[in-house]
């Protein structure tokens, strides 16, 4: 008998922090953009598919960079769905994800299962951990919803059971989704029913990989002879399968580098993935044609390879690979979803026992037979036809809740959409304001001079914004609106007006720094950094004087965590600003008004580093690498360390001393040993990607990651 439970998982994490507050409006940095010597020679769908909609910016989702790597035990709420063959285990709370598929005949974990939660800068907007089955959707990358809440029921499933049903609103396309785990009674096999609906009257860009993290000691099994590989040059070419460069590439441990696999699967295929040990045992994939991509992905065995994996869990573990499934042939494109319609499929994930060592197609042959024997194709394709009337089928007992802002859609909208309720109890403070303008027509002013919430930036909205009475705090939002829609004059003109409103202005409506902060943004951005390094040096000069006296506790005590928050945000962005024309006065006096927790933090200590070697104060710099930090939220390709001890990418001030430092750090980089921590640790964790020409044979080339010191 299939069963539904609540259950708690304990597990060392760290916790997740506030969100920065600041709407993130610089252009996103997203690796996976080819070179254009690459696009002559592409299938000429696939040509359109990585030209349609890339996404450009992440509004209106927030960046989630409040994580540190302090871990303690922390109990997740789950949800078990089991029958007398398989037990699941989702964490509704961190985006659906299957943290378990545990095969109970043979006592085996088919999945990596991570024993540790630790955020890192792998999602679109930040936060993202490892392990597991994740559900991308959105735009090329792991969604903004890796470490946000989904909503869970239960539902009646086709055999007559139960079904747990997870769904939500994903906000860079404006989509709802749905993802249905229905386990058979008696079945090796857990079914995956997955829909994306576009309700609106245009058509809209869509994107989905099913995500699966395996234990790298394996070899990875798909019906190709090719590959489309991905390297972080940003290179996209057609390579055989398996061997690749002299070398079986279908084995992870083989890959000394990281790199992306997209298998051409042909046409007529079965559409499946395998991963098998060395005995033969592991998981399988499959689905119905919807479905078509397959990838393997490798972190490669090189030092940065395994620092990264490293950095994700703790010692001891074993690496992992990932093997997905996608709705196109790579992760660099999108499908156009055509206005008031749908696109669904069915997955299947189970154990899987065949030979995995021998000829390519002979391997093959036996591992689809193998499948075909315990789960055929034909009846992949009856348990869809079974389940999609049940996709409309209303939740019943609420296992879980998500967001609000799939309540606020439909309450704008009045579209119907049966089988995933987004009920106005949903709603919570992030969509308060939203609900008054759209209710009254206005904003209510924040109280005790709080920092502005998130903008909400597609066309509808933004209209209202136009349309309400223009405040500060309006044309703050109206400004965002108008920055995401490319409009950027008009954003300028929007945050000049919300300025000119607050002259001589008293109260809560007095907070000038959102704006002024905006503007700096758009000042860099047009390349005038003197008057953005003024605007930002005003913008935080305006939040100091408001947070002394918002009733939030004062800069002694830290006040509360938004405060923190947006304080460190700003700070950041005022130090680098102010730093890049060379006002290291000015940047010096903006960090010391930061909290001391806040310069602790090892992203601030980075920063204070380049402080340091900005004054000519080459020793302390020093002194501050050698002791050693990590900088929890490094992102992949993030050259901030490289360009501190570069030699000769400081200001002329900089003393020999430490371009000679450089030049050894540099030498180090380029062999994938770099760290700031002077004593024989494990090695920090490297970029992916490179410009240098040599990174197709380093893997990582000239790029350094969080310091190595644990």
């Amino acid at each position: 008998m299939t069963t539904i439970r609540r259950e708690v998982l304990t597990l060392p994490a760290a916790p997740l922090g506030t969100d920065n507050p600041l709407p993130p409006l610089r252009p996103l940095d997203e690796a996976h953009r080819i070179d254009d010597r690459d696009r002559a020679g592409l299938p000429r769908d696939m040509a359109r598919q990585v030209d349609y909609a890339p996404l450009r910016s992440l509004l209106p989702a927030q960046v989630r960079d409040g994580y540190g790597r302090e871990r303690r035990g922390r109990e997740l709420d789950a949800l078990v769905i089991e029958n007398d063959r398989l037990r699941a285990t989702v964490l509704p709370a961190l985006g659906g994800r299957i943290a378990s598929l545990h095969h109970k005949p043979t006592d085996r974990e088919l999945l990596y299962a991570n024993p540790v939660l630790q955020p890192a800068n792998f999602a679109l907007n930040g936060a993202w951990f490892s392990g597991g089955i994740e559900w991308n959707i959105g735009a090329t990358g792991h969604t903004t919803l890796s470490c946000s809440p989904v909503h869970a029921a239960r539902v009646p499933a086709p055999d007559g059971g139960e079904m747990l049903r997870l769904w939500e609103w994903e906000r860079l396309r404006d989509l709802p989704f749905q993802v249905d785990l229905w386990l058979p009674d008696g079945s090796d096999f857990l079914y995956v029913g997955a829909r994306i609906r576009n309700p609106h009257e245009h058509p809209a860009p869509t994107y989905w990989w099913s995500n699966i993290a395996v234990p790298e000691e394996c070899r990875v099994l798909a019906p190709a002879d090719e590959a489309w590989h991905f390297g972080y040059e940003r290179r996209l070419r057609s390579v055989p399968v398996p061997e690749y460069d002299g070398v079986d590439r279908t084995y992870p441990p083989n890959s000394t580098y990281a790199a992306d696999y997209f298998y051409e699967v042909p046409a007529d295929r079965r559409r499946w993935i395998a991963a098998l040990d060395e005995h033969g045992h592991g998981l399988v994939q499959t689905s119905t044609d919807v479905l078509r991509g397959r990838k393997l992905f490798v972190w490669g065995t090189g030092p940065g390879g395994r620092r990264w994996q490293e950095w994700l869990t703790e010692p001891g573990t074993g690496g992992y690979c990932e093997i997905q499934a996608g709705l196109v042939r790579t992760q660099l494109e999108h499908v156009k979803l055509e206005a008031e319609s749908e696109v669904s499929w069915l997955e299947a994930y189970g154990p899987l026992d065949a030979t995995p060592d021998g000829d390519w197609h002979t391997v093959l042959r036996g591992a689809e037979d193998r499948l075909e024997a315990a789960l055929p194709r034909a009846d992949v394709d009856a348990a869809y036809g079974a389940w999609l009337p049940y996709a409309d089928a209303e939740p019943g007992e609420r296992l879980a809740t998500g967001s609000g802002w799939g309540a606020l859609e439909v309450l704008r909208t009045g579209w119907k959409l049966p089988g995933t309720p987004f009920d106005e109890d949903t709603l919570g403070a992030e969509q308060r304001p939203w609900l008054q303008l759209l209710r009254a027509g206005s904003l209510p002013e924040p109280e005790h001079h709080e920092p502005p919430g998130g903008t909400l930036v597609a066309r509808p909205w933004r209209d209202m914004l136009e349309t309400t009475a223009a405040t500060p705090l309006a044309e703050y939002h109206l400004g965002v609106a108008q920055w995401h829609g490319d409009d950027r004059a008009q954003a300028v003109r929007s945050w000049e007006r919300g300025l000119m409103g607050l002259r001589g202005a008293e109260g809560p409506a007095a907070d000038r720094w959102p704006l002024l902060r905006c503007l700096a943004v758009a000042d860099r951005e047009g390349g005038h950094h003197e008057r953005a390094a003024d605007q930002y040096t005003q913008a935080f000069d305006d939040l100091c004087a408001r947070r002394s006296h918002g009733g939030n506790g004062g800069e002694e005590t830290g006040g509360d965590a938004r405060w923190t928050a947006v304080a460190a945000a700003l700070g950041r962005e005022a130090v680098g600003a102010l730093l890049a024309v060379g006002r290291t006065a000015d940047a010096r006096a903006v960090w010391a008004r930061l909290d001391p927790a806040t310069r602790a933090r090892g992203r601030f200590r980075l920063l204070e580093g380049e402080l340091l070697a900005a004054e000519g104060r080459t020793q302390e710099a020093r002194a501050l690498y050698d002791e050693g930090f990590e900088v929890a939220d490094l992102r992949e390709g993030d050259e901030s360390i490289g360009l501190l001890w570069a030699p000769g990418a400081a200001s002329g001030g900089t003393s020999h001393a430490l371009k000679a430092v450089g030049e050894r750090a540099w030498r180090r980089q380029a062999d994938g040993n770099v760290t700031t921590d002077p004593t024989p640790r494990p090695r920090g964790p490297r970029t992916r990607r490179s410009r240098r020409p040599d990174a197709g044979r380093s893997g990582c080339g000239p790029r350094v990651s969080p310091p190595g010191r644990r």
